[in-house]
C-alpha cells in the first residue's frame, strides 16, 4: 500500500515552507520575494521564485537577479526541502504585472497603467503613489485614485 503524502508535501504547505526558507536569502541579496510557486510537470516540480526590487520605481537587472538565483538554489541545495527532483526558475513579475498593493504601485512609478474601478477605466502613467492614493497622468489630465477603490490595476507597455 502506497504511503499517503504527508501534509507538507501538498504544494500550498510546500510554497510555505519555502517562504520561510528563501525569504531572508532574497531579503539578503537586497530584493523582495514577491510570491513563490509550486507546481508537478509529470514526476518532477516546477519552483517557481518571483522577486522585484523592495520599493520605489527602478528595474532589476540580470546581474543582480543571477546573484539572487545562485542564492537561492544554493539554500534550496543545503536545506534539500523538495522531494524528488525540480526545476527551479526565478525571475521577476514581467513587465505587464498586476498592481495589487501600494508597494506594487510604487515600483510602477514611471510606467503607464490600466486601473479599474467600479465607476471607470483609466489609462495612463502613475506619477505618484503613497500608501492611500496613486496619481494617474491621464489623456484628459491627472487623475487621483483612493487604492481602496482600484478593483484591478496592470502595468502596460506602450509602443514607440
Amino acid at each position: 500500500m502506497p504511503e499517503k503524502p504527508e501534509k507538507a508535501d501538498k504544494p500550498d504547505a510546500l510554497a510555505g515552507r519555502l517562504t520561510e526558507l528563501l525569504e531572508p536569502v532574497v531579503d539578503g541579496a537586497g530584493l523582495f520575494l514577491e510570491r513563490i510557486e509550486t507546481t508537478r510537470a509529470g514526476k518532477y516540480s516546477v519552483v517557481r521564485v518571483v522577486v522585484d526590487l523592495p520599493d520605489g520605481p527602478g528595474d532589476l537587472d540580470l546581474d543582480r537577479l543571477g546573484e539572487a538565483t545562485a542564492a537561492v538554489s544554493q539554500a534550496l541545495d543545503e536545506a534539500d526541502p523538495v522531494k524528488g527532483q525540480y526545476t527551479l526558475e526565478v525571475s521577476t513579475p514581467g513587465a505587464e504585472r498586476e498592481l495589487r498593493t501600494a508597494r506594487h504601485f510604487r515600483r510602477a512609478v514611471g510606467h503607464g497603467a490600466q486601473v479599474s474601478t467600479d465607476e471607470e477605466e483609466l489609462s495612463g502613467t502613475i506619477t505618484a503613489v503613497d500608501d492611500q492614493v496613486l496619481t494617474l497622468q491621464t489623456d484628459a489630465g491627472p487623475r487621483t485614485v483612493p487604492l481602496e477603490q482600484v478593483r484591478q490595476a496592470r502595468m502596460v507597455v506602450s509602443g514607440p
